[in-house]
């Protein structure tokens, strides 16, 4: 797809056409306060939903920008367990959940998701006004939230440098006067079981909330290996968090909010496109949707960590939030957070039997963030100022362990010039004749010879930023918004491998892999920048906004470390990676009058230095099996999102949201002709979504509920360069929650069920198998259903 002048100004002009014709689609946010069961008139009157996107209490209809926004209530009652469920329902957002320690965050067909501590991320995840963007550390499990906003294009004064393309901000529960509670638990298919719930105690000047959630299942890919006791994908995670709120008057509030958050989850089934898993077992993609034989590497357990397939993950976070009003408009809020996390996940690359390509991923870290800002409300300024400052330290540590024999027979089969002719790597009933291969070498020497390397890549950010926003309030009708941030950034990174030769060989194993010799390899740089906003809202009537926004965006660059060969010598190998800059200009409608709320908007982005990841490949052209970051050149994106809500009566309300995208590296790059044209990574042209609920009472305290839904999703391509064996098709989804509810609210039982008729479609593929010519593919969820009861006190 090559995006010419000529197609761009085409479709901008599609786009202007289709937002005077949508004029009256507007903004469907449900972001109340949902931590009480909302009344009937707070449920859909759209024109009072509250939002904290400019770090100040707004309706979503007033806000400038671009926002989806859901409370607690209505992510319960769409059946949504987790973010990447979320994503469904709203328009430009894509999350993808490889594993809790890999999640993908798309926001309008840019993904954030490299797992190095040399890269920077583009999406800003915030916890109750945090940063925790780090793709290992950013999973969070969203039980007991308050609301969720999804604020889209670049929004360094509000969010911090991360946002280039967006932010999600997830806003916990916070404690409350007086005593409740509630208690959920819930059984389904898979063993799937759920319990959960939270305690609320307190008075007007201190009170506190305890919840939590825990969530197990069975795998949905079978493992017919014998050396593993899980299927894959099983789940078993816990979430807890405890909050306490002081307010000793009207004028100050304390938040504190400890959280907790575990995983032990069975292994990702990277299942092979090429090597069958069992006799009889169809080749190619479909493979994903049969059972898989992931035998791991038991003799690799020492250097692995572990010799099961799966993850294990920590994380704690604590938020400390206090704001303190004073004067007339005045008021300072100071959030402080630090969050660490640690995880190991075993992962089987090649997607079969043969211990060929077995790693681990130990990923650690800890980030500190602190913000200041004070702000002004008056009747004709309104105006924030502060400094931020945010620290991170981490590391991604990856060992590999194999079989030489094994590794050399698979890896030299790959490429049509097998070391022992007419021995394959996987049979076709799914054995592994390769594993034969050391003895044959070695004339019966050795059986076998266990190999273990292992690198490591390694960050620390340090960010210095003040920030401004001003909004003059020109007439009742006219508000004119502009703000900076101006950044000061040191990126330090470092590098490490122990990489032995082999016994066999003599070389090292994985071409291309460089031993440091014991040493860590180091480089550091320092940035600034200065990234704007404008913002113009005006209020043609009290319930129909037109907004417009430019603003800039900022991926920060990559100070990249590596080895290589000069000389004989192993030395640093540094490369400076350009920041990834974007310019957004977007306009819109947002109405709220009456039943009916929804918004329209349309935007076009400017990318320079767009930055990918690529497999690394030696000075032969072979397979390394990591990553890099590069520059692809320049890309655009041009896209309209809408959404739609209409309270029919009041027991039904009908909603909608549509998407479309058309995005993608404009120019030759440095990589070019490859690049050139291709769709961004996990980018789908359209998406859509829409449903009803039902709420109706039948007296005697009791009602019945159902929010039956349809999502659909067009053709992603899981890498760049775009491979049509590598993507998705158009999938499309069907979701229900439905039940009763009685004893005036007490007590609910309901059914739910998620991919209604069993659609079988991929998560991702590619993969680090895909780095040694040997795809991988995930296979999506399956149809999952089952029974949920709570009870409120």
């Amino acid at each position: 797809m090559t995006h010419t002048p000529f197609t761009r100004v085409s479709l901008i002009a599609l786009a202007t056409v289709l937002s005077g014709t949508l004029a009256a689609v507007p903004q469907a946010a449900f972001a109340q306060d949902t931590t009480a069961p909302a009344t009937e008139d707070e449920k859909f009157s759209g024109n009072e939903i509250i939002v904290t996107s400019q770090k100040i209490e707004q309706r979503a209809l007033d806000v400038p920008i671009t926002i989806s926004a859901l409370g607690g209530q209505r992510i319960r009652e769409l059946g949504v367990t987790d973010l990447d469920e979320l994503s469904y329902y709203t328009p430009g957002l894509l999350i993808q959940e490889q594993s809790a320690n890999n999640p993908g965050i798309v926001i309008r067909g840019i993904t954030s998701d490299s797992g190095s501590a040399q890269q920077g991320p583009r999406v800003t995840l915030y916890y109750n006004g945090v940063d925790i963007s780090r793709s290992r550390g950013s999973y969070q499990a969203i039980y007991d939230l308050e609301r969720v906003e999804v604020i889209k294009g670049p929004q360094a004064t509000l969010f911090g440098t991360a946002s280039a393309i967006g932010a999600i901000s997830l806003v916990s529960a916070k404690p409350r006067e007086g005593f409740s509670g509630e208690v959920r638990g819930s059984y389904g298919n898979f063993n799937q079981t759920m319990l959960g719930g939270h305690i609320n105690i307190g008075s007007d000047v201190i009170a506190a909330r305890l919840a939590g959630e825990w969530r197990t299942r069975d795998g949905y890919v079978r493992n017919l290996s014998p050396n593993q006791d899980k299927d894959l994908y099983a789940q078993n995670q816990l979430g807890l968090r405890g909050s306490l709120r002081y307010t000793p008057s009207a004028d100050f509030t304390l938040d504190l909010v400890a959280t907790y958050d575990q995983q032990r989850n069975g292994g990702t089934p990277f299942i092979s496109g090429r090597f069958p898993a069992f006799a009889g077992a169809p080749g190619g993609p479909a493979n994903a949707f049969e059972n898989a034989n992931l035998g791991g590497n038991p003799a690799g357990a020492a250097a692995l960590g572990d010799d099961q397939l799966g993850l294990n993950r920590e994380v704690y976070d604590l938020n400390l939030t206090a704001e303190y009003s004073f004067g007339d408009g005045w008021s300072f809020t100071t959030v402080n957070g630090y969050r660490e996390f640690d995880s190991r996940e075993v992962f089987d690359a090649d997607g079969s039997a043969a211990p060929f390509l077995e790693f681990s991923e130990i990923a650690d870290g800890w980030q500190f963030s602190h913000e200041g800002r004070f702000a002004y409300a008056g009747d004709r300024l309104r105006a924030s100022a502060g400094w931020n400052i945010f620290i991170e330290d981490g590391r991604q540590n990856v060992p590999f362990a194999t079989e030489e024999g094994t590794f050399l027979q698979c890896l030299t089969s790959l490429f049509g010039a097998p070391l022992i002719p007419g021995l394959p790597c996987v049979a076709p009933d799914g054995s592994v004749p390769a594993a034969g291969a050391t003895g044959l070498i070695t004339g019966g020497a050795a059986a076998a010879i266990p190999y273990a390397s292992v690198f490591e890549n390694q960050g620390r950010n340090e960010a210095y930023s003040v920030f401004a926003d001003v909004t003059w309030i020109a007439t009742d009708a006219l508000e004119l918004t502009a703000g900076i941030r101006f950044l000061n950034e040191s990126r330090r990174s470092g590098f490490l491998a122990d990489v032995p030769n082999s016994q066999i060989s003599g070389a090292p194993l994985i071409p291309g892999q460089i031993d440091t010799g014991g040493r860590t390899f180091t480089a550091q740089r320092s940035f600034d920048a200065w990234l704007p906003r404008f913002n113009v809202l005006y209020r043609i009537n009290d319930d129909l906004n037109v907004f417009a926004t430019v603003s800039k965006g900022r991926r920060s660059p990559v100070v990249q470390v590596a080895a290589a060969r000069s000389a004989g010598q192993v030395v640093p190998n540094v490369q400076n990676i350009a920041e990834e800059t974007v310019w957004n200009y977007e306009g819109g409608l947002k109405l709220a009058s009456g039943g009916v709320s929804g918004s329209i908007g349309v935007y076009y982005q400017i990318y320079d230095d767009f930055q990918v990841s690529i497999a690394q490949l030696d000075a032969n052209g072979n397979p390394t099996g990591a990553f890099v970051t590069a520059s692809a050149g320049r890309a655009s994106n041009l896209g309209v999102e809408a959404e739609l809500a209409v309270q029919v009566n009041d027991w039904l309300n009908v909603f909608g949201n549509v998407g479309f995208i058309d995005g993608g590296i404009d120019r030759d790059g440095a990589f070019s002709p490859a690049f050139s044209g291709a769709r961004f990574r996990l980018q789908p042209e359209w998406q859509a979504s829409g449903g009803f609920t039902v709420d109706h009472e039948f007296g005697d305290g009791m009602r019945f509920f159902a929010t039956p839904s349809v999502t659909h999703r067009s053709t992603i391509f899981f890498e760049v360069p775009n491979n049509p064996l590598i993507s998705q098709g158009p999938i499309t989804l069907v979701n229900a929650r439905a039940g009763v509810s009685f004893a005036d609210g007490r007590y609910e039982i309901a059914g739910f069920i998620r991919n209604a008729f069993g659609k079988d479609f991929l998560l991702d593929a590619g993969n680090t198998g895909g780095a040694f010519t040997i795809p991988t593919f995930i296979p999506g969820e399956p149809r999952f259903f089952g029974v949920e009861l709570t009870a409120k006190f």
